[in-house]
């Protein structure tokens, strides 16, 4: 399929020279071209343009030819896709009575300690069948896919034994068949304790070491390996020795860090060349001290911040340190029900004070590079995957980020197909 959309008020994050990540002023920057051009050939971004230079560009008569699609954008603006790198949309229902006893003052800690949270998660998921958890992760895919979402990262981590932790991924598998989003995954079956394991914590760290890391990677399930670093979880200790199989076995470290307290992730993230230390509630100049020194990806989730109810990362210390910054969803059941990236970008606006060039860069880019497709994703630029949005007749792209609650986006193109409801 080739398509053609002109006149388009404004082509977001336009790049000549595509970047893998953009970091602390550089944030405030947002290439864009005003009444511009957009063509698409065999799932791929050919060309790109301001329209008054169109008819100069030598593909010009090939761009109008009858085999090819227009689309009028005039009013409206293209993004490139969001790239939602943190999610945990594989699951096996709600868990709204948690979300009650949050209003009534309990906190995450004390659900959990009462067999809520993760663990609850876990034991529906163990009972769900493949079949039934590949149609409910579907559903969440294509209702984040028309609010603009072109690739995510999906977690285990609801499994919490080899048999379970091993149908989630294989769930995933299926999906990455499915649907038309990029998808990465990541095996978490460091997720949390089961029950079982209580007091005997060392155990199950054995048991992801010895039995699932090997039997996730012998069937080539997952793309990293991920491990909830935090009070009240895995030890720093636990963490190196997992992340140190799991690389054996060629995957590479994500970690959930600093959610709870500062409990030393965000160094073991970086120690391990992690692709993202994600969450970051508790960030130090230590922290970002070793951040500046790596190549790890920072990436907030103010969704299950806003959620749960906790602080806020110190993201404008962190940007003026010259760090760069990425934004997912966490979408689960407990901490974050949604995946609404526009939403996201709001949260990162009005919680996080971040400027919307800043919040747009986080979704974009940076969120690319958080899941290890940045050089396909994440921009517009010629030879890039043709994952992008047209918006609704907007007025800047100031205006994703601050109408919150409403969908400002009116077509999808992913892999270069338009995808409908």
């Amino acid at each position: 399929m080739k398509i053609l959309i002109k006149n388009i008020k404004e082509l977001i994050q336009a790049e000549s020279t595509p970047k893998i990540m953009v970091c602390g002023k550089e944030m405030s920057v947002l290439p864009t071209i005003e009444n511009a051009w957009l063509f698409i050939e065999n799932g791929i971004i050919s060309g790109f343009g301001k329209m008054q230079d169109f008819s100069k560009n030598s593909k010009a008569e090939y761009m109008i030819r009858k085999d090819v699609q227009t689309i009028d954008a005039t009013g409206k603006m293209v993004f490139p896709a969001f790239c939602d790198s943190h999610t945990h949309i594989v699951y096996a229902g709600s868990r709204e009575i948690e979300y009650i006893d949050k209003i009534k003052g309990l906190s995450y800690e004390e659900i959990a300690k009462r067999g809520g949270g993760i663990l609850n998660s876990a034991k529906r998921l163990q009972q769900a069948s493949e079949e039934e958890l590949v149609e409910q992760a579907l559903e969440r895919l294509n209702e984040i896919k028309m609010l603009g979402t072109g690739a995510v990262e999906i977690k285990s981590g609801y499994g919490l034994n080899t048999e379970s932790e091993l149908k989630m991924l294989r769930v995933i598998r299926k999906l990455k068949e499915l649907s038309p989003l990029t998808i990465k995954a990541t095996f978490l079956g460091a997720h949390a304790v089961p029950a079982e394991y209580k007091k005997k914590q060392s155990e199950y760290v054995d048991l992801v070491i010895n039995e699932m890391i090997p039997s996730v990677a012998g069937e080539d399930l997952a793309d990293y390996i991920d491990v909830f670093c935090d009070k009240g979880f895995f030890t720093v200790e636990e963490t190196e020795r997992i992340l140190m199989a799991g690389i054996k076995h060629g995957l590479k470290p994500k970690i959930h860090a600093n959610e709870l307290d500062f409990s030393g992730g965000i160094q073991t993230g970086v120690k391990y060349n992690a692709l993202s230390v994600d969450h970051l509630e508790f960030t130090g100049d230590e922290e970002i001290k070793a951040l500046l020194k790596s190549e790890t990806m920072p990436c907030l989730l103010p969704g299950a911040a806003f959620f749960l109810g906790m602080i806020h990362p110190p993201v404008r210390k962190m940007i003026d340190a010259g760090l760069p910054v990425a934004m997912a969803s966490d979408y689960n059941p407990g901490s974050s029900p949604s995946g609404n990236m526009q939403l996201i970008m709001s949260f990162g606006c009005i919680l996080f004070r971040m400027i919307p060039e800043e919040v747009i860069n986080a979704v974009t880019i940076n969120g690319a590079y958080a899941m290890g497709v940045e050089d396909e994703l994440g921009s517009i630029a010629v030879g890039k995957k043709a994952n992008v949005f047209i918006t609704k007749p907007i007025s800047t792209y100031s205006f994703m980020p601050y109408a919150y609650g409403s969908n400002k986006v009116e077509k999808v193109i992913i892999n270069g197909k338009i995808e409908h409801q």
